[in-house]
């Protein structure tokens, strides 16, 4: 599966590889049993997962439980062995740039697709997924171009976020 499709279904759904905003930490290591560094907080009351440009946030409770995550596409533009480490373990093959017309046009072709409000966010254009808890960030500065890093119209991260509750 390429990234774009792999990006377009995780819009979509709001889960990669079958995990999501309320997996547990050993759901997420059965899914992703790859080598990956965890960081706790000074207090306890948080968990980062840490994949290299994969990353997943943990609440604490009687076990810990997914409260977000990112991919952080913007990681790969000069670090492209993160890419391929990844490719290698999930089948999922990304490429150092994602542009963001690609993933819409493959998000445009699956059924259901979320509806995506816009914002900008100074230097980049935030388009959010209510219905999968899914946020991209697109490079809106037309002076960036591909390089060392992604340029203008790239994706710079994917983020799953935890709606809030009402009390």
């Amino acid at each position: 599966m390429t990234g774009i499709e792999f990006l377009a279904s995780f819009i979509r759904t709001g889960r990669l590889h079958g995990i999501g905003i309320g997996s547990t930490l050993a759901e997420v290591g059965r899914a992703l049993p790859y080598r990956c560094v965890d960081v706790v907080d000074e207090g306890g009351a948080s968990l980062r997962r840490d994949y290299g440009f994969v990353e997943f946030y943990f609440n604490p409770g009687s076990e810990w439980v997914m409260s977000g995550g990112s991919i952080e596409l913007h990681r790969l533009a000069n670090a492209p062995g993160r890419a391929a480490r990844w490719g290698a373990g999930t089948g999922v093959d990304f490429t150092p740039y994602t542009a963001w017309a690609d993933v819409r046009e493959a998000l445009s072709e699956l059924p259901a697709a979320p509806e995506l409000t816009v914002t900008a966010q100074g230097g980049f254009l935030e388009y959010r997924a209510e219905t999968s808890c899914v946020s991209l960030l697109v490079v809106d500065d037309e002076e960036e171009r591909r390089g060392r890093h992604v340029g203008h119209g790239d994706l710079w991260s994917a983020g799953l976020w935890a709606p809030v509750r009402p009390n």
